[in-house]
């Protein structure tokens, strides 16, 4: 297909695009496969600080390979779905071992690494390596949708084929990495999900979805299921050092292989959370006091997160030591923690009397 797509992009590129980003220096394998990770479901100006403080305490793939994984989830505290980072670390590991701490220069080895898929792969090619090969992030599909008119959600298997032969067609042989970063850029810049700046396309001629007036339904929505609604108990235990109790979560599965604080059934009522705690960890506990709930909402579900504040009266002593450590709260904030923990531990704090 030649139908100027690619030379219509990268005309508006030269002109609007973003050409100053942090990973746009020393574009090497290294720092564009970090940044493509931290992209995915983030937006640029939430990345941008964290890549920059992540370069500077893992500049290379053998410094992230060899650190604590507690200073890796530190670092990746906020962005969300830790999945990635706990991936980010397994990959770079993966290539210090087998590949002499070189990125592997092709698609199919790019692949085997822990946490990279087709389209997080080729960005790699195009941009460190400068190889032809097509793209189809979150921005991509929108662009591409829109413009064929390609109905249905791009999660269903036939609705993302289409999106990738278009893909296929469309990427150009020359001026790939700024190809790469032009259609992402318009995807994020002017073709956006809601109220996409159409005047200022340079694909409007022959974009099917802007000739029918039809862009607000492209591309289309994932069925939507109503999210289901849990709640917890977390507890804030402090002893007479004035150091908290954190229990490390599962390595998979929501907020994996952070510190948290530990949670107990929503069922116990606030009197019977001292009982609790004796029964959970084996210390007694003075009366709980309660402070503001909140809600945190997950990809597949609704959290409901009740706090309470006890004071441990008898010697904390944890038999399993790998999943709990006792730390004080400066301590416990230099710790890969979740957001909303982070939030709970430095936010003042408001005693609701039971």
């Amino acid at each position: 297909m030649n139908d100027g797509f690619a030379q219509k992009l990268l005309a508006w590129y030269d002109e609007n695009g973003r050409h100053d980003l942090p990973w746009h220096h020393d574009r090497n394998p290294y720092r564009v496969w970090v940044s493509e990770i931290m992209l995915q479901q983030t937006q640029v100006t939430t990345v941008i600080p964290y890549f920059e403080a992540f370069m500077q305490r893992f500049p290379d793939v053998k410094a992230l390979a060899s650190a604590p994984v507690d200073d890796v989830l530190s670092h990746w505290s906020g962005l969300g779905y830790y999945a990635r980072a706990r991936n980010l670390q397994k990959a770079a590991q993966q290539v210090a071992n087998e590949h002499g701490g070189e990125f592997p220069g092709n698609l199919e080895q790019l692949q085997a690494l822990p946490g990279i898929g087709r389209s997080t792969a080729a960005a790699i090619l195009a941009q460190a390596f400068q190889q032809r090969a097509a793209i189809l992030d979150g921005n991509v599909k929108r662009v591409l949708a829109r413009y064929h008119a390609i109905p249905g959600w791009p999660g269903k298997t036939d609705v993302l084929n289409q999106l990738w032969e278009r893909a296929e067609e469309h990427t150009p042989d020359a001026r790939i990495r700024d190809y790469t970063q032009a259609i992402m850029d318009l995807g994020a810049m002017v073709c956006t999900r809601s109220r996409p700046a159409c005047d200022n396309c340079p694909l409007q001629n022959g974009c099917d979805a802007y000739a029918n007036n039809e862009t607000s339904l492209y591309p289309g929505s994932k069925p939507k299921k109503a999210k289901p609604e849990k709640t917890t108990w977390m507890v804030i235990l402090e002893d007479h050092q004035g150091r908290i109790l954190l229990e490390r979560r599962p390595p998979s599965g929501i907020w994996g292989g952070l510190w948290s604080l530990p949670e107990l059934d929503p069922a116990y009522g606030p009197e019977e959370l001292p009982d609790a705690c004796e029964q959970a960890f084996g210390f007694h506990c003075g009366e709980p006091e309660l402070t503001s709930g909140f809600r945190h909402t997950f990809s597949h579900y609704h959290l409901h997160i009740q706090p309470a504040r006890l004071t441990v009266q008898s010697p904390a002593h944890i038999n399993d030591r790998d999943s709990y450590k006792w730390v004080h709260r400066d301590q416990a904030l230099t710790l890969g923690l979740p957001a909303p923990i982070r939030t709970l531990l430095t936010a003042p704090e408001q005693t609701l009397l039971l």
